[in-house]
């Protein structure tokens, strides 16, 4: 799942709009945030099978970042640190640390099995991704209910809908290009791409998050 994550973001941002957009936008991969550089670091480790169904990740070894006990601990852990350093009420950082775990779960329903229930126990993952055309529509399904309450939270406050609607586009894309990229390649410049990603969307979601001019609508 890719985009599919940034859906929980959106949603809480809507239900929850005290928290900035990039907060919950990072807060959505802050685990593959995590994942990426442990790749990179040799810390965790990836193979790419071209050959496989849907996605050609073959993860066989992320205990520290998508096993269950990691999940519960990043979340924990962000919940706590946005509402040290951007001084969130409880309510608004715990919608962040429910957006990060929100993470592990959508995994769960894509991932081949490969995600940890706890360390060094059995792996879950019910493999949406061996059936790309059902996998995709779910991803894209749930961006598109997700960023339509989230463009009416927009518009609540003033704020250009069109900026948002164009911002869900690009997500759009990002999810096709990365579902028609099937190939090979080393799997540190996968995670550097990836992370790129990541990054890219994190800052789209600052720059709109910013405050709206007087009298802006949408």
């Amino acid at each position: 799942m890719f985009v599919g994550h940034y859906a929980a973001a959106l949603a809480a941002k809507a239900a929850e709009p005290r928290a900035p957009l990039w907060t919950y936008m990072a807060a959505a991969q802050l685990i593959d945030i995590g994942w990426s550089s442990f790749i990179m670091t040799g810390v965790e480790h990836l193979r790419i099978d071209p050959s496989l169904p849907g996605s050609a990740l073959v993860l066989y070894d992320m205990p520290w970042t998508h096993s269950l006990p990691a999940a519960l601990i990043w979340s924990v852990v962000a919940g706590f640190a946005a509402m040290a350093s951007l001084k969130l009420p409880a309510r608004a950082a715990a919608m962040v640390g429910a957006v990060v775990f929100s993470h592990w779960l959508g995994d769960l329903w894509v991932h081949r099995p490969d995600l940890l229930i706890w360390f060094g126990g059995p792996k879950m993952g019910f493999a949406l991704w061996n059936d790309p055309v059902p996998e995709m529509i779910v991803e894209m399904g749930l961006l598109a209910v997700a960023g339509a309450l989230w463009i009416g939270q927009r518009k609540d406050e003033g704020r250009h809908a069109w900026t948002g609607a164009v911002y869900i586009a690009a997500l759009a894309i990002l999810q096709y290009v990365s579902a028609t990229l099937h190939g090979g390649g080393p799997p540190e410049g996968f995670a550097r791409t990836a992370l790129i990603a990541y990054l890219a969307v994190t800052l789209g979601a600052w720059w709109l998050d910013r405050k709206p001019a007087p009298g802006a609508r949408g």
